[in-house]
């Protein structure tokens, strides 16, 4: 739970989010701050994006796994010279869900226990990418999606890292004067690549 616990004191170090419309779901602006997102945090966030492709991973976290896999997903990507799928990206504390532009279908959801990693792509800035435990191999799989800007993509970074915070919230006051032991298994590392951005989570594990 330690790495949760400093994701958190990341994002709460963090400047204020932009102020844009970001394809939200229900035309929702982002808050400025932290104690604004916590309420449509809790509905879901929605961030329209495209889907570039997923490929395995074998570290649930780190900077340099996560550039070398996006680079992998770019160069299958320019081969199949296919149209990426357009799709509707919910964070809450929940996890993330993933949903068809197009056609509403659900594609996925991720529950928040199997995420480990978060990033915006320090080169390729338009770019956000998790790392997740696949619920049917147990393989580790970094997913990456195209935003239509660089500040869409730090937005996502930073409302998943926040999403974890809430859970870690809202386990301890459902948890609060019992014995029950912290589930261990829920981590989260906040990347936010941009120079002179808050950085935290990097020494937890798994």
């Amino acid at each position: 739970m330690e790495a949760l616990r400093a994701a958190g004191r990341a994002v709460l170090r963090s400047p204020r989010l932009a102020r844009h419309g970001l394809g939200l779901c229900r035309r929702r602006k982002l808050p400025e701050s932290w104690a604004d997102m916590q309420e449509p945090l809790l509905e879901g966030m929605c961030f329209t994006l495209k889907y570039l492709g997923m490929t395995l991973v074998e570290k649930p976290k780190g900077e340099d796994m996560a550039a070398a896999a996006i680079r992998r997903i770019i160069a299958m990507a320019q081969v199949g010279a296919r149209k990426f799928q357009k799709v509707i990206l919910t964070v809450s504390p929940r996890g993330i869900s993933l949903q068809d532009a197009d056609t509403k279908e659900i594609v996925e959801n991720i529950s928040i226990y199997r995420i480990s990693y978060c990033t915006t792509d320090k080169l390729q800035n338009k770019i956000f990418a998790y790392v997740a435990q696949s619920q049917e191999s147990g393989a580790l799989e970094c997913h990456a999606f195209l935003s239509p800007k660089k500040k869409i993509a730090q937005a996502v970074t930073l409302t998943v890292a926040q999403a974890f915070q809430m859970a870690l919230d809202l386990w301890e006051a459902a948890n609060a004067g019992s014995r029950q032991e912290q589930p261990l298994h829920l981590p989260c590392v906040l990347e936010h690549s941009e120079p002179g951005r808050a950085r935290g989570g990097r020494g937890g594990g798994r």
